[in-house]
């Protein structure tokens, strides 16, 4: 933890009450509130469900948010559980084990996709992943990776409790190629979480109560002489030259139009002046031409 919060004279304190001591020091008008134990034990679930119920900052008032910051599947799931079960909104985020990517996401009950709607193989396949760590080895770690999911994290937090902004239902990060991928997750209609599919009906009754818009597009006028330059638009074609210089439009299937019409012509043009045929051949008009 020394890479984030855990400094050499806290040695022998738990995570949680070095990152309080820490914090606190930084700003000590925070309140913050600890606890030391395991979250997926049945005894201390029940306790974590009545923190986020009712440790808002009005007491017996819910807290705004949940962010999931831990490095375990099991717990993941019971955050997933416990906010499911509460109809409360949390953000989960994560860094994968080789440390060089990492992502976050916006969680609504309901809304948007929660964690067991698309849960990893880990856990769709029912695998205890403490079988998956080799003893003696330990995931990669890279300060700088998490800096980067953790910061995004909290710029999509304050957005979402400030209400300004685009907040990213799902973002990602790939430290390899600095790609920052994002998508919108819809939820399961078959997720194995019976309060997530109540949430998603729910939620599907409530776009239904809302009243339908309907999209309305305006033609927007142009208008070229009031600009702050003064240019004004002229034509170089008047009205009756376009007129004269356009022909009927035939009768077309529909759906079918012309590129343009062979203009009609004008009966006032200038007669063909004819040349009366004298008889001579070519050579008695060439020797005439001689002589003159």
């Amino acid at each position: 933890m020394n890479r984030l919060f855990f400094q050499p004279h806290q040695a022998g304190l738990s995570k949680v009450q070095a990152a309080e001591y820490t914090l606190r020091n930084i700003n000590p008008d925070v309140l913050f509130e600890v606890h030391n134990y395991n979250i997926t034990t049945v005894e201390n679930f029940q306790h974590f469900m009545d923190r986020i119920s009712n440790g808002g900052l009005e007491e017996g008032k819910p807290v705004d948010l949940v962010l999931s910051c831990v490095d375990n599947f099991e717990a993941r799931m019971t955050i997933n559980t416990a906010c499911n079960e509460l109809g409360q909104t949390w953000m989960e985020s994560g860094v994968s084990e080789n440390a060089v990517s990492g992502h976050i996401q916006l969680i609504i009950p309901g809304e948007s996709a929660c964690f067991a709607c698309a849960p990893p193989l880990v856990v769709a396949a029912n695998i205890d992943e403490k079988t998956l760590k080799r003893e003696g080895v330990c995931a990669a770690s890279l300060p700088t990776t998490m800096g980067v999911v953790a910061g995004i994290l909290v710029q999509n937090v304050l957005k979402f409790l400030l209400n300004f902004g685009t907040v990213s239902f799902y973002l990602g990060y790939n430290a390899m190629q600095d790609f920052f991928p994002t998508m919108s997750m819809k939820p399961n209609p078959q997720c194995d979480d019976r309060n997530c599919r109540k949430h998603q009906e729910e939620y599907k009754k409530k776009v239904a109560a809302l009243p339908k818009q309907e999209a309305i597009q305006e033609e927007e006028e142009i208008i070229h002489e009031d600009n702050e330059w003064g240019i004004e638009l002229v034509s170089e074609v008047s009205e009756e030259e376009l007129k004269n210089s356009s022909g009927p439009i035939p009768d077309l299937p529909e759906g079918i139009t012309v590129a343009y019409t062979v203009p009609k012509k004008q009966e006032d043009s200038v007669a063909e002046v004819t040349v009366e045929d004298s008889g001579e051949s070519l050579e008695d008009l060439m020797a005439k031409m001689k002589n003159m």
